[in-house]
């Protein structure tokens, strides 16, 4: 993999420059075109996203088909990814949680897998962070939905 890009996570706002609610050709036009493309329905709830993944940079932007195909999640395993000016990456996971309480958004709930994968979770942040072996793996933030055919867009 070559050095990945810095990315920054603004919780509820949206990762770099890009916010969430945009459109494809807004984020195309802020990361470039992806390397992969990927189309995930979900029969259960009859909705679906556009998934496109930028697998050397570390990480990947979900567009929703409800909400006319713009940005709604982004999945994170770069390990240059900021949060509240910290390399998130680079700390433990007590060091996480107490970073996310200062900027008040308390911790909501920790789940641990069979596999051995941690979630632990920062709902009123929209943030699950995925921990292996104590390490940080994985950060999945994105936006709030009602029914999944509501979305709150940040200002």
């Amino acid at each position: 993999m070559s050095d990945p890009l810095q990315l920054e996570i603004f919780p509820k706002i949206g990762l770099n420059v890009l916010k969430f609610g945009t459109t494809i050709d807004q984020a195309v036009g802020v990361f470039g075109q992806p390397e992969e493309q990927e189309e995930i329905k979900n029969e259960l709830t009859n909705s679906g996203s556009l998934v496109y993944h930028y697998w050397e940079q570390g990480f990947s932007l979900f567009f929703n088909s409800n909400s006319h195909l713009t940005f709604t999640c982004a999945e994170i395993d770069n390990p240059n990814t900021i949060v509240f000016g910290e390399r998130i990456f680079e700390m433990e996971q007590a060091q996480i949680i107490e970073l996310f309480e200062k900027h008040h958004f308390p911790l909501s709930e920790t789940e641990e897998h069979e596999w051995g994968e941690q979630r632990v979770s920062f709902d009123e942040a929209l943030v699950d962070l995925y921990f292996e072996n104590d390490a940080l793996r994985s950060i999945n933030f994105g936006l709030f939905t009602e029914e999944s055919t509501f979305f709150y867009y940040p200002n």
